[in-house]
């Protein structure tokens, strides 16, 4: 009886974890180790290839440097059922020193980031360059466990999981430790196009 049940079972599982189990990306290409986006207490301007979405976040934090970080980032092609981003812009500027909470607009994905440090409050400003794939639009969002797990910490932030994008962040900010935990909202995209905007 277990047997028959095994032979019936066995299948329905595999098709259920081909259909639903997770993807994995990696591994993911960050360039060099020695390879940053910023040098310490630097402005910065990274941006994926047209047609890549950003998929992964590694950050080292030093604290001799100006509390700052060093930033890297991996961007992959979003997949093929979006097409071919419609308009990319910034958005706008999250002030240094505060908590704060972003999407891209206009149902965009995260393909870059701009940062200025600011000597002054010890932390940057930071802005999320968008992209728009026709008109589709989020759904079964969600968000991130935080990034660093403690201020202080090193951060390594991948998406695992296929068909999930980055469209922003929710950052809290210690101005004891003077540093920075992000929760990135991630959502999937739907593969036709629909009539709202920024949901």
């Amino acid at each position: 009886m277990d047997l028959i049940l095994l032979c019936v079972f066995l299948p329905l599982v595999t098709v259920a974890w081909g259909q639903y189990g997770d993807y994995n990306y990696g591994p993911y290409n960050y360039g060099d180790n020695d390879e940053w986006a910023n040098v310490y207490r630097q402005g910065f301007n990274f941006q994926c290839p047209h047609g890549q979405v950003i998929v992964a976040i590694r950050s080292v934090f030093n604290k001799k440097e100006g509390s700052d970080r060093l930033w890297n980032y991996a961007c992959m092609p979003a997949a093929q059922s979006l097409g071919e981003p419609t308009e990319c812009w910034w958005e706008e500027i999250n002030r240094a020193g505060t908590e704060w909470y972003q999407t891209c607009s206009n149902n965009g994905l995260v393909a870059g980031f701009q940062s200025q440090y600011f000597p002054s409050v010890l932390d940057r400003e930071w802005q999320f360059y968008c992209c728009r794939y026709s008109r589709r639009c989020p759904y079964s969002c969600w968000l991130t466990t935080e990034y660093p797990g403690h201020y202080g910490e090193d951060m390594d932030m991948m998406m695992y999981t296929y068909d999930y994008y980055i469209r922003g962040a929710t950052t809290t900010f210690s101005a004891v430790d003077r540093d920075r935990q992000w929760k990135f909202i991630v959502c999937r995209m739907t593969e036709y196009d629909c009539p709202f905007q920024n949901v």
